[in-house]
C-alpha cells in the first residue's frame, strides 16, 4: 500500500526543482563578501596599490601637468585632481579582478562543480558573483572617495551620492567582464596574463592617465572604442562639477548611455558564457 502511494505521489514543484533565484543569488553574494574580507591580502592589494600609484604619480606630476577644465587655459586643475577619478576606477578594476579570480580557485577546489549541478539557476551564479564583486568594489571606492573633498573641494552631497551610483554601475560592468575572462580559464597564471595584456591597457587608454583630446588621432580612435572611457568621463564630470573636453570629451548624455549599455551587455555576455557550460562544469 505504501509503495503504491509513493509511486503515484506527485513530483516536486518546478519552482523547488529549479531552486530560488533570489535565495541562491543572496547566498553566493554573501559568500563573496565574507570570503573577500577574510583574505586581508586581497583587500590591501586591491585598495592600496591604486592609492600608492595615485600618490606617487600624482604628486610627481602635480606641478608640471595642468589640465584645463574650461574654455580658458587659466582655469585648470593639477594632476592629483585630474588623476583621482582614474585611480578610483583602478580600485574598482583591481577589486573586480580579485573577486572573479576566485572562480578559477572554486573550480579547482570542486566548489563550482557542486554549484553547477545544484538546482540553483545559472543566472544566480552570475548575479551573485557580479553583485558580490561590485558591492566590495563600491565599498572600497567609497573609502577613497572620502579623500576627494581634500583634493578637489566639496562638490556637494548630491554629487558625492551620484559618484557612488556611478561607481556601482562601473563595478558591475568590470566584475562581469572579469567573470567573462575567468570562467573559461583553469589557471590563475593565465588570468593574470590576460589582465596584463588586456585589462590594464583598457584602463590606461580610458583617459585615466591623460586626456583623450590631447592624444594622437589614431590613439583617440582606440580610446573612443574603449567603453571604459565613457564611464570614466561620467565619474570625472560628476566629481569636477564641469563638462570640459579634457574631462568629458563627449556630451554627458552620450557618456551615460554608453556606460549603461556596456554594463548591461557585459552582464548579458557573462550570463551567456556561464549558461552554455555543461552541467558537469566542463
Amino acid at each position: 500500500m505504501n509503495t503504491a502511494v509513493s509511486a503515484t505521489a506527485p513530483p516536486a514543484a518546478p519552482a523547488a526543482a529549479n531552486g530560488s533565484l533570489a535565495l541562491a543569488t543572496m547566498t553566493l553574494w554573501r559568500r563573496e563578501m565574507v570570503r573577500f574580507f577574510r583574505q586581508r591580502n586581497r583587500v590591501i592589494g586591491a585598495f592600496a596599490t591604486p592609492v600608492v600609484f595615485w600618490l606617487l604619480l600624482g604628486s610627481g606630476l602635480n606641478r608640471a601637468f595642468a589640465v584645463p577644465v574650461a574654455g580658458e587655459a587659466a582655469e585648470s586643475i593639477g594632476y592629483l585632481a585630474y588623476f583621482f577619478p582614474g585611480a578610483l576606477v583602478l580600485i574598482l578594476l583591481f577589486t573586480a579582478i580579485f573577486s572573479t579570480i576566485s572562480v578559477i580557485e572554486d573550480r579547482n577546489a570542486g566548489f563550482l562543480q557542486g554549484v553547477l549541478v545544484s538546482p540553483a539557476p545559472r543566472l544566480a551564479i552570475v548575479l551573485g558573483k557580479v553583485f558580490g564583486g561590485a558591492s566590495i568594489a563600491t565599498l572600497q571606492g567609497i573609502l577613497f572617495l572620502l579623500v576627494w573633498p581634500i583634493v578637489g573641494g566639496w562638490p556637494g552631497l548630491g554629487a558625492m551620492l551620484l559618484a557612488v551610483v556611478v561607481m556601482f554601475v562601473l563595478a558591475v560592468g568590470l566584475t562581469a567582464l572579469g567573470l567573462c575572462i575567468a570562467w573559461p580559464l583553469d589557471s590563475t597564471a593565465g588570468f593574470h596574463a590576460i589582465m596584463n595584456l588586456f585589462l590594464m591597457p583598457m584602463w590606461f587608454l580610458s583617459g585615466a592617465v591623460f586626456p583623450v583630446v590631447t592624444a594622437p588621432l589614431w590613439l583617440q580612435v582606440v580610446m573612443y572604442a574603449n567603453p571604459l572611457t565613457y564611464g570614466l568621463s561620467v565619474m570625472a564630470a560628476v566629481l569636477q562639477g564641469v563638462e570640459s573636453p579634457a574631462i568629458a570629451p563627449l556630451p554627458m548624455g552620450v557618456n551615460v548611455a554608453v556606460m549603461l549599455v556596456s554594463c548591461a551587455a557585459l552582464v548579458g555576455l557573462a550570463t551567456w558564457i556561464v549558461g552554455r557550460t555543461k552541467r558537469n562544469g566542463v
